[in-house]
């Protein structure tokens, strides 16, 4: 297809976009009682809805149906629930399991405590521009690229070679044996949730330190009056104030957690029970050929995400009926 012709074609896209936006206009602007802002409401919102239906809707359905399937290809036989059997009996199953809880407890937890710890000690100090430069660079990159150079952290090799890994440069200086950082379980899975507090402790720090800056001063300064300072300060006056600004953090990092897919592939191809279920997702589903497995994977994600959406959407809602 020529340039002309996807030029022709996006022209006729666009025309056709607003002869229908016009059609809707003229019509609805005709119908002036509550009716017609009834059917006025229902042609703006019918096409979103039926797109909502289309692709999210269906898919979601069809993925349900096809995790009650076993793994042939073509005319998967239908297995109730036994993919989801499998997936919480099965030994290797629940490493991955187990590692995911891992990833969801600790890397939330971590990465806010240490952007909430460095938002407030950075907070209007001299250095305060360059420090929050200096943490949120992580973010920026990519987390196949972090990944990329915490393997180049991590590298291993016997004490008696050259080290190229920075750690076990470290451990030789202190007459220490070198580790496999990425190959001895279950650490391994530990070093590899350092690089996502790497990553998302910048996140935190930013959205954090910009909650605190809007905690109104003389709030501030009447409880200095009082006597209130340092750790009492902090915790009952700049927690409760950026209360909302924790949450959103939280449940943001929890729901790129419970997807984190880049980081295990790139470090160690989910192997010495390293995965976790996004990534145990992939290799049902594209590596081992299970979709039937692969999709109640996807299904078990969907369903721990729902309940922290639920709460950060109720969470909101309070603030805003404040």
């Amino acid at each position: 297809m020529s340039t002309a012709d996807k030029l022709v074609q996006m022209v006729i896209a666009i025309a056709l976009f607003y002869v229908v936006m016009a059609s809707i206009l003229l019509l609805t602007q005709r119908i002036r009682s509550r009716s017609g802002e009834r059917v006025q409401a229902a042609a703006f919102l019918g096409p979103s809805i039926l797109l909502i239906g289309v692709g999210l809707l269906y898919p979601a359905c069809v993925t349900v149906w096809q995790s009650l399937h076993g793994a042939a290809t073509f005319d998967p036989p239908f297995v109730g629930l036994d993919n989801y059997k499998d997936l919480f009996t099965d030994s290797q199953q629940l490493t991955v399991l187990r590692n995911t809880v891992l990833w969801v407890i600790l890397t939330p937890i971590v990465s806010t405590g240490i952007g909430l710890a460095y938002a407030v000690l950075i907070d209007r100090s001299r250095f305060e521009k360059f420090g929050k430069a200096l943490i949120f660079m992580p973010i920026a990159i990519s987390m196949v690229g972090a990944s990329i150079i915490w393997k180049f952290v991590y590298a291993y090799k016997a004490g008696d070679q050259e080290q190229i890994g920075l750690l076990n440069q470290v451990l030789v200086w202190l007459h220490l044996d070198t580790f496999n950082f990425l190959l001895e379980d279950p650490w391994n899975t530990f070093f590899l949730i350092v690089i996502l507090i790497w990553i998302q402790a910048g996140f935190a720090m930013t959205i954090l330190s910009a909650s605190i800056k809007a905690i109104p001063d003389d709030i501030v300064e009447a409880a200095r009056l009082d006597g209130i300072g340092g750790w009492k300060l902090f915790r009952y006056i700049t927690v409760p104030s950026i209360r909302p600004s924790l949450i959103v953090v939280l449940t943001t990092i929890t729901i790129a957690t419970l997807k984190v897919f880049d980081i295990v592939q790139t470090a160690t191809g989910g192997n010495f029970n390293t995965s976790v279920l996004a990534y145990e997702f992939y290799r049902q589903n594209f590596v081992a050929g299970n979709q039937g497995l692969a999709t109640a994977i996807a299904v078990v994600i969907f369903v721990l995400v729902i309940p922290v959406v639920l709460y950060n959407i109720r969470q909101m809602r309070k603030l805003e009926a404040r």
